[in-house]
């Protein structure tokens, strides 16, 4: 017996799970599937590649080799693939398409009903990580796209960019408050790693150790939250105003400094085999855009 791609595709699930049970969730499977086809691995391998240690696992020696080189021949089939695909035109699989926090949850609900409309030989396995994390996905193929707000990163890997539209910044205060500038120490931000921070903090001047010294959040509906009970103000996107600035909760103004915003960007590998797919999907969202009215206030 022999084993195979899928095999050696669960091992490396349960590797990084440590666990049968989450394992099998990200496989698809059930948890008896998962563990009849590693024992039946180990036993073409000779030796156990995991030991069970009641409710987790923990690789053995051999398995970390093991996994460390399935790893290599799974990305090089995967690769192969890819190739094949790119050749006949169309991708055959779904496209992993990866999105920054502060625009899924705003561009999502828009997107995807235009993609299916306009393109509808198409699928996505969608994902949502902070900027590092998607074009490290993007360098090792984890990712076929992503939607950034930053400009291409120096020293990584080589990307092609696709310049989709520009996205205004706007003052938040609670209800009935007037805009006032400076905000300094009032002003609410996420915390460290999001791009969208370090705008906001560039967009009011605020020196960086009085942007650490601000309330931090994980989610720009947490901050408005906080807004919204008069515990500060912040930064918020354009295309977040039509879900965060909803029953009158908060009120908007926009900046007195004009030009604050961020370019959101459709990237994607250079030399990848979809490029002219990817060109397609910035097209259809920079064309949905274009069709509807702006969200910045006057």
């Amino acid at each position: 017996m022999n084993m195979t791609l899928r095999q050696m595709s669960y091992a490396l699930e349960l590797a990084e799970a440590g666990h049968f049970g989450r394992a099998a969730e990200k496989c698809h499977v059930t948890q008896p599937a998962l563990s009849q086809q590693i024992r039946q691995l180990e036993e073409v391998c000779g030796a156990p590649l995991f030991d069970r240690l009641g409710r987790s696992v923990r690789v053995t020696p051999l398995g970390r080799e093991f996994v460390e080189r399935a790893r290599r021949i799974i990305e090089e089939a995967e690769g192969l693939e890819t190739f094949l695909a790119g050749k006949r035109g169309r991708p055959e699989r779904a496209l992993r398409f990866g999105l920054i926090p502060t625009v899924a949850p705003y561009l999502l609900p828009d997107i995807f009903p235009a993609l299916t409309r306009e393109l509808p030989d198409l699928s996505f396995a969608v994902s949502e990580s902070r900027t590092d994390a998607l074009i490290d996905g993007l360098g090792d193929g984890s990712i076929d796209v992503a939607l950034i707000a930053t400009e291409l990163p120096a020293g990584g890997p080589k990307l092609v960019a696709a310049e989709l539209f520009a996205d205004e910044f706007v003052l938040a205060t609670p209800a009935g408050e007037a805009a006032s500038e400076p905000v300094g120490e009032r002003m609410l931000l996420l915390d460290e790693g999001h791009c969208f921070r370090d705008q906001a903090i560039a967009a009011c001047g605020l020196e960086r150790e009085a942007g650490r010294r601000t309330f931090a959040a994980t989610s720009l509906s947490t901050i408005v939250e906080f807004v919204a009970n008069g515990q500060g103000v912040t930064l918020l996107p354009s295309i977040a105003l039509r879900k965060e600035a909803t029953g009158g909760r908060i009120a908007v103004h926009a900046l007195q400094s004009p030009g604050a915003r961020r370019m959101l960007r459709l990237v994607w590998r250079d030399g990848a085999p979809y490029a002219a797919v990817f060109a397609e999907v910035a097209g259809v969202i920079r064309g949905m855009r274009d069709s509807e009215p702006g969200d910045t206030p006057s």
